[in-house]
Parts: C-alpha cells; sequence; structure tokens
C-alpha cells in the first residue's frame, strides 16, 4: 500500500492507491452492487405490472356476469398472479363433467383448490426470483468490506513497522484507503436490504390477494355447482 498519498486525496485516489486485496474488494463490491441494483429495476417494474393488472383483473371479476366471459376478457393477462389463478381453477374446473351435477362434490372442489394453491405458489416463487441475491448482498457485503479494511489496516501498521515512523501523516492516508472498503460494502448492502423488505412486503400483499381470491372462488363454484346438486 501506498503511504505517501497526503491527507488531501480525492477518494478516486485513494482507490487508485489502495493495496491489491482492497482493490479486489471493491471490485467484488461493485459487481455485487450493479447485479443487484439489476434486479431492483427489473422486480420494480415486475411489480408494478403485477399490481396494476390485479387491479384490474379484481374489477373484471366482480363486474363480469359468469366464469367463461372472465376467462375470455384475462386470457392474456400475463402480469397477473390472481388471474394466472383464475385460469388454472377455471381450466380445472372445465376438465370436470358438469353435465351432471350430481357428480360435483367434494372430491372435485378439493381438486380444484389444489389447483388454485399450486398456481399461487408457482406465482410466488416467480416473484420472488433472484431476490436472494439481494438478501445476500444486504448479509455479506459489509463483512466484506470489512476484510479489506482489516486487511489495509494490517498493511498500513506493517509498512509503518517498516519505515518506523507512526506520526499521523503517515498513518492516515493507509487507514483511509482501507476504510474505503467498509464505506463500499454499507453502499452495496443499504440498498439492497432495502430493496428486499420493499419487495417481501409486496409480495406479501400478492400473496394475500390470491389466497382472499381463491377462497372467493372455491365459494362461487360452490355455490353454482353444490346447491345446484341439491336442487336437483
Amino acid at each position: 500500500m501506498n503511504t505517501t498519498i497526503t491527507t488531501n486525496s480525492s477518494v478516486m485516489d485513494l482507490v487508485i492507491h489502495a493495496g491489491w486485496v482492497a482493490r479486489l474488494v471493491l471490485l467484488l463490491l461493485a459487481g455485487a452492487s450493479v447485479f443487484c441494483w439489476a434486479i431492483i429495476l427489473s422486480k420494480a417494474k415486475l411489480m408494478k405490472s403485477a399490481l396494476k393488472e390485479n387491479h384490474h383483473f379484481f374489477e373484471i371479476f366482480w363486474n363480469s356476469k359468469n366464469l367463461d366471459e372472465i376467462f375470455t376478457r384475462v386470457e392474456n393477462f400475463d402480469q397477473s398472479p390472481a388471474a394466472a389463478v383464475f385460469k388454472n381453477g377455471f381450466k380445472e374446473l372445465k376438465k370436470l363433467n358438469m353435465s351432471d351435477r350430481s357428480d360435483f362434490g367434494q372430491p372435485e372442489v378439493e381438486n380444484i383448490q389444489r389447483s388454485l394453491a399450486r398456481a399461487a405458489q408457482e406465482e410466488v416463487a416467480t416473484l420472488e426470483k433472484n431476490l436472494g441475491w439481494l438478501a445476500t448482498t444486504a448479509s455479506a457485503a459489509p463483512f466484506v468490506g470489512l476484510l479489506g479494511t482489516v486487511w489495509g489496516i494490517m498493511d498500513s501498521f506493517r509498512n509503518i513497522g517498516a519505515t518506523g515512523a507512526a506520526n499521523l501523516a503517515v498513518v492516515a492516508p493507509g487507514i483511509s484507503e482501507a476504510l474505503i472498503a467498509t464505506a463500499a460494502g454499507l453502499l452495496a448492502a443499504i440498498p439492497a436490504v432495502v430493496a428486499y423488505n420493499f419487495f417481501l412486503n409486496k409480495i406479501k400483499k400478492i400473496a394475500i390477494d390470491m389466497d382472499g381470491f381463491s377462497q372467493d372462488f372455491l365459494n362461487i363454484v360452490q355455490r353454482s355447482f353444490l346447491v345446484g346438486r341439491k336442487k336437483s
């Protein structure tokens, strides 16, 4: 590590003159930060589309006259998790023999319920894809930065021991270079943890909406077919 840097060096000067370990740490953190921001931007776009289409789907669902009409109108809703759950449940419903309502009972309802639950799980898994990278960066980046700092301080003290000079003008530049790694770790971790918690809350809301819709859909199916069977 170069200890001849003046105390008025810029941050870029500190990065350029940092030791090889600090440079490696900074490069790793920069790559992780860029990757996390790519995930954040793509997830923000996905969440916005999902919430918007969900809202539109619920309006169509509750204002339409029958399930066939709903299915036709939302067939192209590719970004709505709730619409995907509905389409899976409706397809399962259409597989059953509805010519004789006496054949429709609790086993058929359970089949539809499993189809709805499976579709909801798949949608949640899609929304959660790559969020693990944000969590990993949020938890690991500060420690990676701390590693670079500790190594830099060790190198700085080694140079002090070799030169025999321990005044502030000699110590300060080396310590400043080392602390850059910790700052970089925090800069990578803070956006990642904020975004992770934000997206996790949005996904929980969508999951609750899908669960509530699944119960409403099953209630509609039961009223339409089980009640019809009792009347017959």
